[in-house]
């Protein structure tokens, strides 16, 4: 049997009660999150240095990778040396290697590149093959991006990120719901639940997260102090990313004016026909085009998405814990790290 692949674009039914599309998709939806569940208890290699797995119980955009940077950056004020295992998703790279200065996001991937401004970064489809690199590199701590599905690699600590406003969705695995499997069977793999921002789909994850045992923290990404003065400005705001409303309420919070809207799918490679576009709708509207750091690394390859990234406005975000302290107890207890 073939299972289904993530869709990078999650349909609105993902996030309502459970309806016709959803019990129609209930058979194959039970099959692929039983088979991932079965895979999740496989047995995995260990590497010298322990490892820090920031993942999802679901696919889609809930913050995990700002996630695994407020981290990282919490271990660096230790001393520490993470090095980011990443599979490099979006690029044609399968590694394992060290990301470069001079790789480009078709090579590594978006979140690589992001992930490679914070600390040295590793792409490696198979993700012992890389922690290994990670450990020859100097790696304290090796910190992955993703991979909390993958057993190859036993984790010593694993933080799962979940958006607040649409927690683990209709409850339902791929491809009836966003769950990669059912939340009980990857639950007890978790050591402990970031729920980022508010709401109660969140909340409830958090109280079930509680339940069985599982640290709760609560986050929320919310812009750089060095994001640019958008009030009163009318933009063009473009996203390939998870989940591109959050973006846009982020560029209302900094008071912009969203006169236009380009959303793609999630790691989406922008062509010279889509740059062009772009900026064609700005010049004529007006508008100020704005996109994200992730959406701006991989416009660069061609003369028109480079023309574009030259007039665009890029809106850096951040992920602040509300209780730092109680990570960093966390993370020390955890990880045998002193701060």
């Amino acid at each position: 049997m073939r299972w289904p692949r993530p869709v990078l674009r999650p349909p609105p039914f993902w996030y309502r009660p459970p309806g016709m599309a959803a019990r129609l998709l209930g058979p194959v939806a039970r099959a692929y999150g039983d088979a991932v569940a079965e895979r999740m208890a496989r047995p995995g290699g260990r590497v010298s240095a322990p490892v820090l797995c920031v993942g999802n119980f679901t696919v889609g955009g809930a913050g995990k990778t700002p996630l695994a940077l407020a981290i990282a950056g919490m271990l660096l004020e230790a001393g520490e040396q993470p090095i980011f295992l990443t599979r490099g998703y979006g690029g044609d790279e399968h590694g394992p290697v060290l990301v470069s200065p001079d790789d480009g996001a078709d090579r590594v991937g978006d979140e690589a590149l992001l992930l490679a401004e914070c600390a040295p970064t590793i792409v490696a489809a198979d993700r012992l093959a890389g922690a290994i690199l990670a450990c020859q590199s100097g790696a304290s701590i090796v910190v992955m991006d993703d991979g909390f599905q993958n057993p190859a690699l036993v984790k010593d600590c694993s933080i799962v990120a979940v958006d607040g406003e649409t927690g683990i969705g209709n409850g339902l695995a791929l491809p009836a719901g966003p769950l990669r499997a059912p939340v009980h069977a990857q639950m007890p793999f978790a050591s402990a639940v970031v729920v980022i921002g508010a709401g109660d789909p969140g909340a409830r994850v958090a109280d079930f997260a509680r339940e069985s045992g599982r640290a709760v923290f609560h986050a929320r990404v919310g812009p750089e102090p060095s994001a640019p003065g958008l009030r009163g400005k009318r933009v063009l705001a473009f996203a390939g990313i998870g989940r591109p409303e959050k973006f846009f309420k982020t560029l209302a919070d900094l008071g912009a004016i969203i006169a236009a809207t380009e959303v793609f799918p999630d790691h989406h490679r922008f062509s010279e026909a889509d740059a062009l576009r772009i900026a064609g709708r700005a010049r004529g509207g007006k508008l100020v085009p704005v996109t994200t750091a992730k959406d701006m690394v991989r416009l660069a390859g061609g003369p028109a998405r480079d023309a574009l990234a030259s007039i665009s406005r890029v809106v850096p975000v951040r992920l602040t814990f509300e209780d730092g302290q109680a990570v960093r107890r966390f993370l020390a207890k955890m990880l045998n790290v002193s701060f």
